[in-house]
C-alpha cells in the first residue's frame, strides 16, 4: 500500500489550500501574460511602486524617530530616515536608474525563490504536477542568470519581461499543484 505525500502535515495543508493556490495561479498568469505585452510599462509600474513604498517607509520612520529621546539612537534613525525618502525620490526621479537597481535585485529573488521552489517539488515528487514545479524552479533560475547577463543596457524591458515571464511560471505551477490536489481529494 502506498501512501500520498497529500497526506503528510504539509500535504494536509496543501490540500486546504488548493483552491486558493489555483485562484493564485490564475491571477499570477493574468498578470504575467499583461507584464509580458507591456515590458516598458510594467517595468516603470513597478520601479514607481517601489519607489513610493521606500518614499512613504521612510516618512514614516521620520516621524517615528522623534519619539526616540537620547541623541544617538535619534540622530541614527534621523539620518536613516531621511535616506529613505532621498531614496524613494530618487528612484520616482530617475526611474531608469531605480529600474536598473531593482532588476538587480530581483535577479538575486528569483535566484532564492528557484531555490525554494525547487525543494518544494522535490518534497512533491512523485505526485503528479510536481514537474511542473520543479519546471517554474527552473526557469526562476535561468532568469535570474539572465538577468546578470544583460546589464545594464536591457534593464528598461528585461525586469517588465522577467516579471511577466516568472508570474506566468509560477501560475502555471500553481494551477498544476492545486489542480493535482483537487483531483486526488476527489478521488
Amino acid at each position: 500500500m502506498t501512501t500520498s505525500h497529500f497526506e503528510s502535515p504539509f500535504g494536509v495543508q496543501i490540500k486546504k489550500g488548493a483552491n486558493r493556490l489555483m485562484w493564485l495561479g490564475g491571477a499570477l498568469l493574468v498578470v504575467g501574460v499583461a507584464a509580458l505585452v507591456f515590458p516598458v510599462l510594467s517595468t516603470l509600474v513597478a520601479t514607481a511602486f517601489v519607489g513610493w513604498l521606500v518614499f512613504i517607509f521612510g516618512l514614516a520612520t521620520l516621524f517615528a524617530s522623534f519619539s526616540i529621546r537620547e541623541a544617538g539612537p535619534f540622530f541614527g534613525a534621523l539620518l536613516s530616515s531621511l535616506l529613505s525618502i532621498a531614496g524613494g525620490v530618487f528612484i520616482l526621479m530617475r526611474p531608469d536608474v531605480g529600474a536598473l537597481g531593482l532588476t538587480i535585485c530581483l535577479g538575486a529573488l528569483f535566484m532564492v525563490q528557484g531555490a525554494f521552489e525547487m525543494m518544494l517539488a522535490f518534497h512533491l515528487r512523485p505526485e503528479k504536477g510536481w514537474a511542473w514545479m520543479l519546471v517554474s524552479a527552473v526557469t526562476s533560475i535561468l532568469l535570474s542568470l539572465a538577468i546578470v547577463s544583460g546589464l545594464p543596457g536591457t534593464s528598461l524591458i528585461s525586469l517588465g519581461v522577467i516579471l511577466g515571464f516568472n508570474f506566468i511560471s509560477t501560475g502555471v505551477a500553481y494551477l498544476f499543484v492545486g489542480g493535482t490536489v483537487k483531483h486526488e481529494v476527489r478521488t
